[in-house]
């Protein structure tokens, strides 16, 4: 029996044990701490119950163990964390019918109930990439009810969620009586609007904060404002999408406390970056996504091993443009299908502007917290993060601010009770981890060699749990 078989026969006998809260000791692994850079070889992580009992390196008193694994060989992490996703969305080519109209194909009716029935599917390939929470930043009414399921299914990632996106602009198509994004037009609509979220107790309340040549930066001002003033009051934190320079400089002025993109307009500026330390701002840059509508509508999709094994292959089949009849295809999909270099080359143009961003807001020691925008077309949820991690290496972060980015930064931006008992290997923390079978440090690459996830100090092998 190799050494891997050895540790999935142990995992699985007590995976019953743990999930009756029983002590289980993960014993020589060599634990990695990214919140303070630390790497502790040989070490000894105790899981009493759903917490951290305690972390020690060297030999220990067997007795106080209670059921050991042996991680010889092994990297311990805390579990990651996705700090944007929409579970509204399911990443297929029918989720965005304001983007891509194809109701002719498929009807946006017919999606949403899609995507409420594959709920508990969508948890578990979240587990199997070690993403042990998410943060949802922004759906329909329903999406409070995705928090409850998620708190009462064992098989899935602690969710932090908003309720509607607070926009400039109107989403008719995707308004089926709970729509996802609502436009709002005066201040007093907007304090209206955040009362009746605080009703149900959002995580974050989201601004889409939409920059056109009909809505000019200054012009929905006074509605971030009073946005914020009014969720501020409840003590709910604000997240806003801006993507452009000033929309996200506005943004942060108004006292925005994330930003869920990165600047992708203009390079960032002095005072921008001031401005982003001086207000304790969090940024979540969301770079998988500037690709996915692009290469998907062009037929040019780049999904990586890990989305094509973990992702829903439902979802990922959807994805081929040139399945769809032609005269059914918007004329969005036609010209992109007509012109892929020049898809390919806008694509590339937002990451010369989107990556270097990135780097000089790590440098100047903004907290980077690491999000998908995962439900987007082809940003597929789960492993959509390993390619936000490529994506992060290319722009000169190193594997270990990578994970510090997934981990510690990304548990303030989950915020309240939970967040500040995820993100970290430490006594008293929820036992969310991940052991993995090759050193993350040395690559970031092998972030996604998961051998086992452990939630709320509940064991799964790794291939168990999508079967």
């Amino acid at each position: 029996m190799n050494n891997k078989t050895k540790f999935l026969a142990i995992a699985l006998s007590i995976f019953s044990l743990s999930a009756r809260a029983e002590k289980i000791s993960l014993v020589g692994g060599t634990v990695i701490n990214p919140a303070d850079g630390k790497v502790l070889p040989n070490a000894t992580v105790v899981i009493d119950g759903d917490k951290i009992e305690r972390v020690a390196i060297g030999k220990q008193d067997a007795a106080s163990l209670g059921k050991q694994i042996d991680c010889s060989g092994k990297f311990i992490l805390p579990g990651y964390v996705d700090t944007h996703i929409h579970f509204f969305q399911s990443g297929d080519l029918f989720t965005r019918p304001d983007g891509a109209d194809l109701n002719s194909v498929r009807s946006y009716k017919d999606e949403v109930a899609w995507v409420k029935s594959h709920l508990n599917d969508v948890f578990a390939r979240y587990l199997r990439c070690g993403i042990t929470s998410v943060v949802d930043v922004g759906g329909p009414f329903w999406n409070f009810e995705v928090r409850k399921t998620a708190d009462q299914t064992q098989k899935a990632p602690r969710v932090a969620v908003a309720g509607p996106l607070i926009s400039s602009v109107s989403r008719e198509k995707l308004d089926l009586g709970d729509p996802p994004i609502v436009k709002i037009d005066t201040p007093d609509q907007a304090r209206q609007f955040v009362r009746k979220l605080a009703e149900q107790k959002p995580d974050l309340v989201k601004i889409w904060y939409i920059v056109d040549k009909d809505h000019p930066v200054e012009s929905f001002r006074p509605i971030v404002r009073a946005t914020i003033e009014e969720s501020h009051t409840h003590k709910i934190r604000v997240a806003v999408h801006a993507t452009e320079l000033e929309t996200a400089r506005a943004a942060v002025e108004e006292g925005a406390d994330v930003l869920v993109h990165s600047v992708t307009d203009k390079p960032v500026d002095d005072a921008f970056v001031k401005l982003l330390k001086e207000r304790h701002t969090i940024l979540c840059p969301t770079l998988v996504v500037f690709e996915r509508y692009g290469r998907t509508f062009s037929h040019q999709l780049n999904l990586t091993p890990e989305e094509k094994t973990w992702g829903n292959p439902e979802v990922i089949a959807s994805l081929d443009v040139t399945k769809i009849p032609q005269d059914k295809l918007p004329d969005r999909i036609k010209t992109a299908l007509a012109k892929p270099d020049e898809t390919l080359d806008r694509i590339k143009k937002t990451y010369d502007i989107a990556l270097p961003n990135l780097k000089r807001l790590q440098d100047a020691g903004i907290t980077i917290a690491a999000g998908t925008d995962a439900g987007n077309i082809g940003t597929i949820h789960g492993p959509a993060l390993f390619r936000e991690f490529q994506l992060m290496k290319e722009a000169g972060l190193t594997p270990m601010q990578i994970l510090q980015c997934t981990t510690a930064n990304a548990a303030k931006l989950f915020g309240g009770d939970v967040g500040a008992h995820i993100g970290k290997i430490e006594n008293g923390y929820f036992a969310d981890l991940i052991i993995l079978n090759s050193n993350p440090v040395d690559d970031i690459a092998h972030a996604s060699d998961i051998d086992a996830v452990i939630k709320n100090g509940v064991i799964y092998p790794a291939d168990s749990i999508l079967r």
